[in-house]
């Protein structure tokens, strides 16, 4: 039974050299894999091959400047506004984008997004003092709706993200807690570039007719209805 040895490099294997040589011999090292070479054929006469050159993806995202920042609307009855919205606030952070979300009326900070988004160091806030459905519109309320939007206001201005999402911002409006006009004004002289998603039931017509896309969230079936199921952490919290 005959032994194999393993191959082992002489003198007589050809060793890879990453460098080009011209036609007078010389070394001509290229370390940019995408540089162009220097000469167009080796030596040998063989033609030195050329590396493509990468174009950017129809995807990628592009810089502020050359950015159409969109207003989105999320309304309607149904459920997934705010959900819908999340889902774009992870497909940008995936991208590399800067995104946040402050959220009108609601008050908790241990939901499932707000979990999540620590995790990633995403800035995720509640800025109301909770539903008012089944209780009376206090002071407190309209004051936090009111502090909470003149914060909004700084952050469209100097541009702080690329993707904002302003949860539940149509409620304080059609209630009368914010001034109508003064927010389309601020959504529509935002920093260039800024991608903003608004979301709750009851758009106003001037925020649906100042949007580049809307969607109304239409109920077909809904468990708390049909089968009386209350919230459940994982799907709606």
């Amino acid at each position: 039974m005959t032994e194999r040895t393993p191959h082992t490099q002489g003198a007589d294997t050809e060793v890879p050299d990453s460098s080009e040589k011209d036609s007078g011999g010389q070394d001509t090292p290229r370390t940019d894999p995408l540089q162009q070479p220097a000469v167009t054929r080796l030596a040998n006469g063989r033609q030195v091959p050329i590396p493509r050159q990468k174009r950017p993806g129809p995807y990628r995202v592009p810089p502020r400047a050359q950015r159409h920042g969109l207003l989105i609307v999320n309304t309607g009855d149904g459920k997934g506004k705010t959900t819908a919205a999340l889902g774009v606030l992870l497909r940008a952070y995936g991208r590399g984008m800067e995104v946040g979300m402050y959220q009108f009326v609601k008050r908790l900070t241990n939901t499932g997004e707000h979990r999540v988004a620590r995790r990633l160091g995403v800035v995720m806030e509640a800025l109301g003092a909770g539903c008012t459905g089944a209780r009376s519109v206090t002071d407190t309320d309209i004051a936090r709706a009111r502090a909470g939007w003149q914060r909004v206001q700084g952050i469209l201005a100097e541009g702080r993200y690329d993707v904002l999402i302003l949860d539940e911002l149509t409620l304080p409006m059609t209630w009368g807690w914010l001034d109508e006009q003064e927010v389309i004004d601020a959504l529509r002289t935002r920093a260039q570039g800024t991608h903003v998603i608004v979301t709750g039931r009851h758009a106003p017509e001037a925020l649906v007719a100042a949007a580049d896309l809307v969607t109304d969230m239409r109920v077909i079936k809904h468990p708390y209805r049909s089968e009386g199921l209350k919230a459940q952490g994982g799907i709606d919290v």
